[in-house]
């Protein structure tokens, strides 16, 4: 198994800033992350403020983003990172797709948006998760619900429903779902999960549906769940200092996951930092 020097995650202005820096001062890098970059920045109707682009859509700063990646040779890779791990001297992140190793990690996933259902962290590991194909498995031929927060999460019921003997799908948006005929598709608003009879519950304001599993799929994980022990600072925000060092020794983050003002540029612009930090940290060790 590789072991790069900087895993990035995330693909926002500040995951790409974050990887062009680190690929000029010549360290490995995983970029993990949409090769659509990020569905936010996408759909910014106008940006008046990114030096260089003025009044640039959102679509059209994605696009030149992604002919620099290009540009470099910088790949993406398109995985959903569960959980990341410290480990000494290296990371371990957990994806959907495989296990990967790096020596430096920074966080550029963005903001998570609205808070937890209620139930949902309490349950985390026993029934739910916030990964289907890196779970899946334990629910082959049994029930699976999956709330999803965006269109890109269908990706995964399909998935689900090729293994699992039903699947329920409650999309958290308002398009319309397109999924094969085997998943149900329930147009309810979730309040809560809960368990009951060794199963687990999706609690809508209308009824209770019973499963063996929930995925809950945000674009976003909460950076307490995505890595344990990182010290966060008003609820949800990595705590860091003007270094984009994070509480934990070769960790780093930047853009909106550290806090406010949610700005494209401020994000770019920490992005440069937290790669700059992660490579004086390597190049010290």
């Amino acid at each position: 198994m590789p072991r790069y020097d900087i895993a990035i995650i995330g693909t926002g202005p500040g995951g790409v800033s974050a990887a062009i820096t680190s690929k000029i001062r010549n360290k490995s890098i995983l970029l993990i992350g949409s090769k659509s970059l990020s569905s936010k920045l996408v759909k910014a109707h106008a940006i008046h403020n990114y030096p260089g682009f003025p009044g640039v859509s959102g679509a059209d700063l994605a696009s030149a983003l992604k002919a620099h990646l290009d540009s470099m040779e910088i790949s993406i890779t398109e995985d959903r990172i569960a959980s990341i791990y410290a480990m000494g001297d290296y990371f371990a992140l957990q994806g959907g797709k495989e296990i990967y190793e790096s020596s430096t990690v920074i966080l550029a996933s963005g903001v998570v948006a609205g808070k937890p259902l209620p139930g949902e962290e309490k349950l985390l590991g026993r029934g739910v998760s916030y990964c289907a194909t890196c779970d899946a498995p334990l629910y082959r031929g049994k029930s699976a619900a999956v709330i999803g927060y965006s269109k890109s999460e269908e990706a995964e019921a399909r998935f689900l429903s090729e293994i699992c003997s039903e699947v329920l799908y409650f999309p958290m948006y308002r398009d319309t779902p397109d999924l094969p005929e085997s998943v149900q598709v329930i147009r309810d608003i979730v309040t809560s999960i809960d368990e009951k009879d060794g199963k687990r519950l999706v609690v809508t304001k209308e009824n209770a549906y019973p499963a063996d599993g929930v995925f809950v799929l945000r674009e976003s994980i909460s950076p307490g769940q995505l890595v344990p022990g990182l010290e966060l600072v008003d609820g949800n925000f990595i705590k860091v200092d003007r270094t984009m060092c994070t509480s934990i020794p070769g960790c780093f983050a930047c853009g909106d996951v550290v806090g406010q003002p949610f700005q494209y540029i401020k994000a770019a612009g920490e992005g440069n930092i937290a790669a700059l930090s992660a490579v004086s940290y390597l190049d010290k060790k």
